[in-house]
């Protein structure tokens, strides 16, 4: 059996962590890098870039890049219109009415781009291990819909996990930032790059209740990045009449030129955006050039800021808990460096939050305890979650008949008996949706299912039970039983949010076969990288040959490293392997001639000097 890893799969980076003995440590890349971009991407050869190396090479190839998956996770076409101008690929809508994104003619679920970004966090996580990883606790945002959550846990599949739970972000937060002892309450506030969190919770000798949840899932940091963006090609086109949206590379070199500027004005109160030959005007090229400030910055995005302090004030008064209570206020996600942030929150709660904890790596840290308590590593703690919207069946008149209310602790298990509106009705559709309105089109509609073989009765006689079931990851099934006849039938929410199990089966072996290539090229990249490093020696040893030594000593080994320059240019692994070996021990050589000329020569210089001071000395 494979290690147990917890993973934060965040909208701009996503991080993992395993625990081992029930302390929970970051699982670092090879470069050292402790968190990873979550951008995948298609080279125009069709090669597959995940993490840093897809978002820097966004600028000179947009349209194949997609970031932001998240923001897409299970959610329909129609409600992403809006941001359809905010990335630079193109979202479509597919044959399910659902959202997903078409490269290079080929078009990709959500779960099936957020799985490439799994895929390689479970490589770098078995290359840190050093053994194989096959389970995992994936989080997600706490106001993550039925739909949203079964996306993230079929792309968690199709990456080849076997995914033990799926967790809300903040209370995995929680998990890592407080010790089980004694009782405490806080409130985590996870403002993240596509979705605002924010969860109260009551913990008491070690059980983690969860006690109220509120968010909105279209409301993050790439909101705050879009408005700025917009500011700076506003005020471009004023000043320069060029329109930038019209042009394929600009717009992305502006939006990560913006989230730049957004991270820096963190720490300081102004920065500059400089980015030469933007476009071409009548006399030549343009450059754009703009000083951004942070009191420009607070005045464009404070609005959006401002809209998660209602959602703050709603949760505590949903979980029956004043202001003063609040023990502590953790914060969560790269969004909350911001300082206009911190503030209202500081303000709003009347006391400085946690500032103990790093935003980006807490929720995997949670995540990660959390697997050690499903492994029994850990046996101190009971966590109590929530489902944060209520879910309910439509009944006459298109009204929501809510059986499972938001904020009720999870697993949960409710049931409601409805009847039959007209006489002898054999047959009874069964329409399950998720959501806070009384009207059923205002709410997600999360599928449809018939109850057949109803014994002819009078409209409202017969009993017709309707059960919901959720279980610990918040994953919810339905079933319709008519209590005279026994006749049932049930439901699970599509587990894919768009693809059928033969997808997912499909998709995974695809991404099996991709893992191993990916593992060749995750090789192949390291090995250059060694190139690199010893091409840098070597070179450094060749100008001092060059400088001590004859030709002869040091001619083949400038052929050498020639070589190996071509060799790590090119496409040949064992040929580099065996080229960085050659290379290596010219080096050795090489260096030990110039430590023997170097002996040498302090020795004809000592002996000269000796001589020089007996000649003085007679």
């Amino acid at each position: 059996m494979g290690r147990t890893i917890g993973i934060d799969l965040g909208t701009t980076n996503s991080c993992i962590a395993f625990s081992d003995g029930g302390h929970p440590t970051v699982i670092q890349s090879k470069s050292g890098s402790r968190v990873m971009p979550s951008v995948v991407a298609f080279s125009a050869k069709g090669e597959r870039l995940v993490g840093l190396v897809a978002k820097r090479q966004a600028i000179t190839n947009p349209k194949n890049t997609v970031n932001s998956i998240k923001r897409l996770m299970g959610r329909r076409y129609s409600e992403v219109v809006d941001y359809l101008n905010a990335v630079s690929y193109e979202i479509v809508e597919n044959t399910n009415g659902d959202a997903a994104v078409r490269i290079m003619d080929r078009i990709y679920t959500p779960p099936e781009i957020s799985a490439i970004i799994l895929q390689q966090l479970k490589i770098t996580a078995e290359e840190f291990l050093g053994e194989e990883v096959t389970d995992a606790v994936i989080t997600v945002p706490a106001y993550f819909n039925e739909i949203q959550r079964q996306a993230t846990k079929a792309a968690g599949k199709i990456a080849g996990f076997n995914v033990k739970r799926v967790l809300n972000e903040p209370t995995a937060a929680a998990l890592a930032f407080l010790e089980p002892e004694g009782v405490k309450k806080l409130v985590v506030y996870d403002f993240g790059g596509g979705t605002f969190d924010v969860s109260v919770l009551k913990v008491i000798e070690g059980v983690f209740e969860v006690k109220a949840t509120l968010g909105d899932t279209t409301l993050g940091g790439d909101d705050l990045d879009t408005k700025l963006v917009n500011w700076i090609m506003e005020e471009f086109k004023t000043e320069t009449g060029i329109d930038l949206t019209r042009d394929n590379i600009a717009p992305q070199r502006v939006r990560e030129a913006a989230e730049r500027a957004k991270c820096e004005l963190s720490m300081t109160q102004e920065t500059d955006i400089n980015l030469p030959f933007i476009a071409t005007g009548d006399s030549g090229p343009v450059h754009l050039e703009i000083t951004i400030t942070r009191t420009l910055f607070e005045e464009l995005a404070g609005e959006l800021i401002k809209k998660t302090i209602p959602l703050c004030k709603d949760a505590l008064e949903d979980a029956g808990m004043q202001i003063e209570e609040v023990d502590h206020v953790v914060l969560v996600g790269g969004s909350t460096r911001i300082p206009l942030v911190q503030k209202l929150v500081g303000d709003f709660f009347g006391k400085k939050p946690a500032q103990s904890v790093n935003p980006d790596e807490v929720v995997a840290l949670g995540a990660a305890i959390e697997s050690s308590v499903l492994t029994g590593q850990r046996k101190d703690l009971v966590l109590i979650d929530v489902t944060p919207l209520s879910l309910g069946v439509e009944t006459l008149g298109g009204v929501l008949a809510p059986i499972i209310p938001r904020n009720s602790p999870i697993p949960m298990r409710n049931s409601r008996v409805f009847t039959t509106a007209s006489d002898n009705q054999s047959v009874v559709g069964v329409h399950v949706a998720q959501g806070e309105r009384e009207i059923i089109d205002g709410n997600r509609s999360l599928g449809t299912f018939e109850l057949r073989g109803i014994a002819p009765a009078k409209r409202g006689e017969p009993r017709i039970e309707v059960v919901f079931e959720i279980d610990a990851n918040g994953i919810l099934n339905v079933s319709a039983t008519d209590t005279s006849t026994g006749q049932k039938q049930s439901i699970k929410v599509n587990p894919s949010g768009g693809l059928s199990g033969t997808d997912i089966d499909r998709l995974r072996k695809e991404a099996s076969a991709n893992a191993e290539a990916d593992k060749i090229k995750l090789k192949f990249v390291g090995l250059k990288n060694e190139a690199d490093e010893v091409i840098y020696r070597a070179s450094k040893s060749l100008k001092i040959a060059r400088e001590e030594l004859d030709k002869e000593s040091w001619e083949q080994f400038e052929v050498e490293i020639k070589n190996l320059k071509l060799l790590r240019d090119g496409d040949d692994s064992l040929a580099l392997e065996k080229g960085i070996s050659e290379v290596r021990k010219q080096n050795e050589s090489v260096s030990k001639l110039i430590e023997m000329f170097d002996t040498a020569e302090e020795s004809a210089t000592s002996e000269f000097l000796d001589s020089i001071s007996k000649s003085e000395g007679e």
